[in-house]
């Protein structure tokens, strides 16, 4: 039997448009996924997951082929989760509402803080546009995303993001607590904060031996080249567990390295350095 996996997240492209001081970067050769490696991608997950995440490092709306990727995850029976910036939301619109595959689309609304102050409410504005059109239209879930500032510090840029929306929804006062479903603001859209964390990173110290990851038990992920990483953290491949260019994702996934994060994490140890140098990974040791 076939492991099953929540999702599967497929850089589609590692290309940003934007450089946020949240964001590691990654040191990988900027490109775009070819629809020839996408097709053999979905090919090789067919069976192992319903649902595909455009999502690691860069920004999916700037690959020229993302209303094609849309339509291919279609005819495949694949619905989309894609997650964006939202600065190119309203060159866009119309594709995206169009597209059968899309779920969701998430918006990282803290990326507001490569707006400057004359662009930041039309920021807002075009993803509110967006999301009434969305609704109306598609169905197309829409969910805001904002960092939650740890203790009671809170960052000015968040408390103006935070009360427009709640202006925009007429909502009541809104106040920063996790919530693993979201706020529902309206029907279909959600509001969704997350602490920040420390980026997985080589060449900062190690945290902890111990504890637990969701990697390769509810997530996988594909990197633009082709590479399969255990999850959406690896920005730089680090923990390259196969090629699907070389060998199929079925022996990739039950592979000898693969086969020992996960058995690491059912332990509760982390197998791999840069699971033990991931702040993340620390939300889940209880």
């Amino acid at each position: 039997m076939k492991r099953k996996f929540k999702r599967i997240y497929i850089e589609i492209t590692n290309v940003c448009n934007l450089s946020c001081s949240f964001c590691p970067q990654t040191c990988r050769r900027k490109e775009f996924m070819s629809e020839e490696l996408f097709l053999d991608i979905l090919r090789q997950v067919k069976g192992y997951s319903d649902h595909l995440y455009f999502h690691i490092m860069g920004e999916p709306l700037l690959h020229p082929e993302i209303g094609l990727f849309l339509d291919i995850c279609s005819e495949k029976g694949f619905r989309v989760n894609l997650t964006t910036n939202g600065t190119l939301i309203e060159n866009f619109s119309d594709m995206l509402i169009s597209k059968t595959a899309l779920r969701q689309i998430s918006f990282s609304l803290h990326s507001s803080e490569c707006q400057s102050d004359a662009n930041s409410e039309d920021y807002l504005e075009k993803i509110f546009r967006f999301i009434l059109k969305a609704r109306k239209k598609s169905g197309v879930l829409c969910s805001l995303r904002l960092w939650n500032i740890s203790g009671d510090e809170r960052s000015d840029l968040n408390n103006d993001v935070l009360s427009r929306i709640q202006r925009h929804f007429n909502t009541a006062p809104l106040k920063y607590e996790v919530n693993e479903r979201g706020f529902e603001l309206s029907e279909g859209v959600y509001l969704n904060f997350a602490e920040k964390f420390s980026w997985p990173d080589m060449k900062r110290e190690e945290i902890d031996e111990y504890g637990f990851c969701h990697g390769l038990r509810d997530q996988v992920g594909i990197l633009v080249d082709g590479t399969v990483v255990p999850c959406c953290l690896d920005s730089d491949g680090n923990i390259a567990l196969g090629n699907i260019n070389n060998e199929n994702f079925s022996e990739i996934i039950e592979g000898v390295r693969t086969k020992a994060v996960y058995d690491g994490f059912s332990s509760r140890k982390a197998v791999e350095e840069l699971c033990r140098k991931c702040g993340y990974r620390t939300r889940f040791d209880i």
